[in-house]
């Protein structure tokens, strides 16, 4: 798979990264993973570890033998004051909420802008070590694009910038004043003029970044998806004792990952609890398993709707746990509430090749889904979530669940995402 050409460099600015741990930088770790395979040798340049909300050592197992560098300098951020630790308690939502907003109003375009200095200063030494022939940043935190221009600006590369969510048009992205949005869009738009090519995940952000910065074309920006590593499913199948243990005769609906402003269970937990109101004999024949931070308000909930005896919480696990949590399932829900966010989970869960339960808007998440043979309701559409409950009941225990067809789970495969990813690097590249 090697091509014909000398190794060239990459400098992967990613703020996020392992040992680090939580679905934002699974992107960036497995491009970092197997772009040796196609002759790029990857550095990463991040931080220590510090203050954050999840840590798995075990991520960086994935970089062993391979020619990959990390550089890290000391972090930015309140984290890095709150914890000497690695990892920090996952706070209350309305804590968490009211964090963001603070945030947003003081530091733009966000609270990592203090890595910007010290990380074009570590960048500047290791390209004069070295040369680099491209650097390649993503984002969020934002701050990284603005590395990437400086850089741009100094070393006269190429720079593509790999948007994992909107910057301007982030749902949850708190302007207390007009001046703020517009500084935004100003640092926004800086970053992007600097630029030899743009990433997005989704078709919906692409839309959205050309609709506000009039200069870029069609063809400047680039949709490449979020995936799945197979590697995950093998080492996950490998790992000594077995998933939590199953209730007898019933089936299994998984979910992944963390609940914060309108991603949350409430909905999905009501469903359940008005199906068995209605038929009460399907109690103790469906279990849901919760993988991840879940929160005291989520227990309460559960708590409240008579759930105690559906509902099981293991809390946050290492990626390779997780994964074979999802592998020992019948089926695996998701929430997202708007069509902007692109969360890794939707391909992991095809890769497990399990089918689908999307609470999601009418968008291109919905459409991925359905490819996938999946079911797709709005998020706070309890009755719909219930009726495809019900459904997938049916089919369950008439041995009919089907997983996603093979060629939709082969196209998300993240060896393939960065074989795509490369072929951009060297359009960049060609004279």
């Amino acid at each position: 798979m090697t091509p014909d050409f000398p190794q060239r460099r990459v400098l992967v600015i990613a703020y996020y990264f392992p040992p680090m741990g939580l679905s934002g930088v699974q992107r960036t770790l497995k491009f970092v993973k197997y772009l040796p395979q196609y002759n790029w040798q990857p550095t990463v340049l991040t931080v220590e570890p510090r203050g954050y909300y999840a840590s798995d050592e075990s991520l960086l197992a994935d970089l062993e033998g391979r020619d990959v560098r990390i550089e890290r300098t000391s972090a930015a951020g309140p984290g890095k004051y709150i914890s000497r630790k690695a990892e920090v308690k996952f706070p209350k939502e309305w804590m968490r909420k009211m964090l963001s907003r603070i945030s947003d109003t003081f530091f733009i375009p966000d609270n990592k802008i203090g890595w910007r200095r010290k990380a074009v200063a570590h960048a500047l030494r290791l390209a004069q070590e070295k040369p680099f022939d491209l650097i390649f940043a993503t984002a969020p935190p934002f701050t990284d694009f603005l590395i990437g221009r400086d850089l741009k600006r100094e070393l006269n590369i190429p720079l593509v910038l790999d948007y994992r969510d909107p910057w301007v048009e982030y749902p949850f992205k708190f302007y207390p004043t007009p001046l703020h949005k517009y500084l935004n869009v100003r640092s926004e738009r800086s970053a992007l003029r600097a630029s030899s090519h743009v990433i997005t995940t989704n078709r919906r952000v692409k839309e959205l970044i050309l609709r506000r910065h009039r200069f870029l074309t069609y063809n400047d920006i680039e949709i490449l998806s979020q995936g799945y590593d197979p590697d995950d499913f093998v080492h996950a199948a490998a790992l000594p004792g077995t998933a939590h243990p199953r209730r007898a005769q019933a089936m299994r609906i998984t979910y992944a990952g963390v609940f914060w402003e309108d991603r949350k269970p409430d909905y999905f937990l009501r469903a359940l609890q008005d199906l068995f109101k209605d038929r009460p004999k399907l109690r103790g024949r469906i279990e849901a398993l919760f993988v991840g931070h879940f929160r005291e308000e989520n227990v309460r909930l559960v708590n409240k709707l008579g759930l105690q005896d559906t509902v099981t919480a293991l809390g946050y696990l290492p990626h390779t746990e997780c994964t074979r949590e999802l592998m020992a399932s019948d089926a695996l829900w998701m929430i997202v509430g708007d069509d902007r966010g692109s969360p890794g989970k939707v391909y992991e869960y095809i890769g497990a090749r399990k089918p689908v339960l999307a609470c999601a808007p009418e968008g291109f998440i919905g459409s991925t889904v359905e490819e996938a043979g999946g079911w797709v309701v709005r998020p706070d559409d309890v009755a719909g979530i219930r009726k495809a409950i019900e459904e997938m009941y049916v089919q369950w225990e008439h041995h009919r669940l089907q997983a996603p067809p093979e060629p939709v789970v082969q196209k998300y495969s993240r060896v393939a995402l960065t074989g795509t990813l490369v072929k951009s690097f060297e359009a960049l590249l060609e004279p």
